[in-house]
């Protein structure tokens, strides 16, 4: 406190001069419309200024919520887009009793390999999140693979980048329907196999899923045809496709569950 006292003491004549001047200052801009103006002009201006950066300081930390409720968003729309298409193959669609046979799950990707034989992903959704062997894996670009494990918190992926792995595929224009499988060597090739020679294939075509297993919705986009050649022999095509996703930079996934598979594989199991 006594410091206080000294510094005032010192200082006295100085401060006094600032109390004047504020007290001339806010006389003026009192007394005359045009300086009580520009004044609050020019503060206006400057708490803008500062609630505008505060507000951009806040939306640069608010982008990882943001981009989480994208994805939800997107997870939400992808539900609707795919359900509407197989609702569509029904004589009427019931807008009220609207049957969701396909969920979806946004997921993160935390780990992820492409230089093996058999890649896999890992996947921070587990069993607390329902998830389950045997469900599609896709991005917003395309399919990814098909959840093999689960625990508690996490689940890894049969990429599309195993040897392993094969999926149900077919050309888009033609509906005709063969495997995707890979060959181990690119991670941006992959090949499609048993589509016989009176598919009209052509550079170009566009490769998507078939549909015909309990895993993946139809037309969900893998990729392009980049080559082809007609084995004589078998009267198949082997068809190198070019993928539409970059699998060596994937992040953001989705989850698919169809909630009809156990009946659908029931069914075939009891078929057999």
């Amino acid at each position: 406190m006594q410091q206080i006292v000294n510094f005032i003491l010192r200082n006295k004549t100085f401060l006094l001069f600032l109390l004047l001047l504020f007290i001339s200052v806010m006389l003026t801009i009192q007394s005359h419309s045009y300086h009580r103006s520009r004044f609050i002009n020019s503060a206006n201006f400057l708490s803008g200024g500062i609630f505008n950066a505060s507000n951009n300081i806040s939306d640069y930390f608010g982008l990882r919520e943001q981009n989480k409720l994208l994805q939800e968003e997107n997870n939400q729309l992808k539900s609707i887009l795919f359900n509407v298409e197989n609702n569509l193959n029904s004589p009427y669609v019931d807008s009220l009793n609207f049957a969701k046979n396909y969920i979806f799950t946004p997921a993160q990707v935390i780990r992820n390999s492409y230089s093996s034989t058999n890649n896999i992903l890992l996947l921070n959704r587990g069993k607390k999140d329902s998830i389950k062997q045997d469900f599609g894996v896709i991005s917003s670009k395309g399919i990814i693979g098909i959840i093999e494990k689960t625990n508690a918190n996490y689940a890894t992926v049969l990429s599309i980048l195993n040897t392993t792995s094969s999926i149900s595929a077919k050309l888009k224009k033609t509906n005709h329907f063969g495997s995707i499988k890979w060959d181990g060597l690119l991670p941006n090739k992959i090949q499609l196999s048993e589509i016989p020679k009176i598919a009209p294939v052509a550079t170009g075509d566009t490769i998507v899923t078939s549909g015909r297993s309990a895993i993946f919705p139809k037309n969900i986009p893998i990729g392009i045809v980049s080559s082809f050649n007609l084995d004589t022999a078998e009267n198949y095509y082997e068809i190198e496709v070019t993928l539409f996703n970059d699998m060596t930079n994937i992040e953001h996934v989705y989850i698919i569950e169809n909630r009809d598979a156990e009946q659908i594989e029931n069914l075939l199991e009891n078929n057999d």
